[in-house]
């Protein structure tokens, strides 16, 4: 059974870049066919899909986060980053990674990190 852990800083201050890490047991980055996610969720708000990067490595982005974010992965640690660029107290949030796969049409999340929360503030 596959599970995500996620680390990084809980505290950042206003216009640096968050960064968090995501360490994958259970399975490889690297298996066909899955997709590995950073959601986020700002308090009191829904879930806010970020980004994905697919076991081929090929990254997707939301657009209205697509300036700021960027997604790398080290297979050799079995681990995927999430990088948030010149944060704003609106990127508080508690951060979560998740495993994705599209089946039959659908896209679903099938697995998930426990969420760590980050506060932007100086």
């Amino acid at each position: 059974q596959v599970q995500l852990q996620e680390s990084g800083p809980g505290l950042v201050k206003p216009s640096q870049t968050l960064s968090l890490t995501c360490t994958v047991s259970g399975g490889s980055i690297t298996t066909n066919y899955y997709y590995w996610n950073w959601i986020r969720q700002p308090p009191g708000k829904g879930l806010e899909w970020m980004g994905a990067i697919a076991y081929s490595g090929s990254t997707y982005y939301s657009p209205s986060l697509k300036s700021r974010t960027s997604i790398s992965r080290d297979t050799s640690k079995n681990q995927f980053t999430l990088q948030l660029s010149s944060v704003t107290p609106e990127d508080t949030a508690v951060y979560y990674c998740a495993r994705g796969q599209l089946l039959v049409g659908t896209y679903y999340f099938d697995s998930w990190g426990q969420g760590t929360q980050v506060t932007v503030s100086s």
